[in-house]
């Protein structure tokens, strides 16, 4: 598919899709903007916090459409412009050329480019972890974990030595699951592929469901997103562990930051460069017979790096999957829902393994 030039930045229509607090907020400014949203999410568990420093570019719109076709997994590139996973290719988004297919019959969920700009890939229907060189080749990191094949690798994250962290749940068909503890029991946890190589085992039964895993940018912390959307009582969690020095996590450092109780859980997330977490979540109508709207509709959450809520943008598509920084001064959020690719611009810029910030 080809998208012309005159089709990109296509405004969202706000009579359809934006709600009442968004279409007031550019006349009304940031600051009542975050006003506003303490009273529309009076029903969270957690109550918004007045940033210090705001979020969104003054002169943001709410969102803007971008393409269609995208599925998960957004990252940025400052040549190729965004990639991101779709109908089982990896596809390539161009703010000047368009869309155009960067790895056809990829099958991969999360992407991330490292520290030296090689591209990361969780490859759930291969159930492996691989890395595109600098060079082109195809390097296959891990397939399994002590004989047993991983379920379905997810997302994946980076700490500042290198190592690499990847969530590995599994949704629908549980038959071919192999990954189990010693008693027995099936294991959806995160992994570490460690510098030389060898793979440990970080998380096992200490959350549901894993799905979206970030390094905090202190490197202090591993966020893991717990979205368990296969029961009524399942996690709808985001949780945040403490490193030890060695890149396992201390377990009994466990912290609640927000639940979405029976909404969608949280997904794919981001931060920038003050340590505030853009989480993907929520539902803008109900999924029978395990997921509702209420109480916490589909958008970007924003945390602060204290794990205080402070502001929620909706995005009109059901699901919201996944989000990440990007343009020359990466200062616009891709964002990735129900097949659509959104974008609004911050105030900030994202703070990424790859590339830097260009001043």
């Amino acid at each position: 598919m080809h998208i012309h030039a005159d089709q990109l930045h296509k405004p969202l229509s706000r009579q359809a899709s934006v709600p009442a607090f968004l279409k007031q907020s550019k006349r009304l400014g940031l600051g009542l903007l975050a006003i506003a949203m303490a009273s529309i999410q009076s029903g969270c568990s957690s109550t918004p916090k007045k940033q210090q420093l705001p979020i969104w570019a003054s002169n943001a719109q709410p969102v803007e459409l971008l393409t269609e076709g995208a599925g998960e997994g957004p990252a940025w590139h400052p040549e190729l412009g965004l990639l991101f996973s779709g109908n089982q290719s990896i596809q390539n988004w161009h703010p000047t050329k368009g869309i155009s297919v960067h790895r056809e019959k990829a099958g991969t969920n999360g992407l991330l480019f490292d520290h030296q700009g090689r591209l990361l890939a969780c490859e759930p229907a291969q159930r492996r972890v691989t890395r595109r060189e600098l060079d082109g080749t195809l390097s296959i990191l891990t397939t399994n974990y002590q004989g047993a094949r991983y379920n379905t690798p997810n997302d994946i994250t980076v700490d500042e030595a290198g190592r690499i962290y990847f969530s590995d749940p599994r949704y629908g068909d549980r038959s071919s699951m192999e990954m189990k503890d010693a008693d027995g029991n099936l294991v959806e946890g995160v992994y570490c592929i460690q510098l030389d190589g060898n793979v440990t085992r970080v998380i096992t039964h200490e959350v549901d469901r894993p799905n979206g895993v970030l390094v905090s940018r202190d490197g202090k912390y591993l966020y893991v997103a717990d979205n368990n959307n296969n029961t009524h009582q399942g996690a709808r969690k985001l949780w945040r562990f403490k490193f030890k020095s060695d890149g396992t996590l201390n377990l009994r450092s466990q912290k609640l930051i927000f639940d979405w109780k029976t909404s969608r859980g949280p997904d794919g997330m981001i931060q920038d460069v003050l340590g505030r977490i853009y989480v993907a979540a929520g539902l803008n109508k109900d999924h029978p017979p395990h997921e509702t709207r209420d109480p916490h509709p589909a958008g970007i959450y924003v945390f602060s790096s204290r794990g205080e809520l402070l502001d929620q943008v909706s995005i009109p598509n059901d699901e919201v999957t996944n989000c990440a920084f990007g343009m020359d001064d990466l200062k616009t959020l891709f964002i990735t829902a129900g097949g659509h690719l959104w974008s609004i611009r911050t105030a900030v810029a994202g703070h990424l393994p790859w590339p830097e910030v260009k001043h």
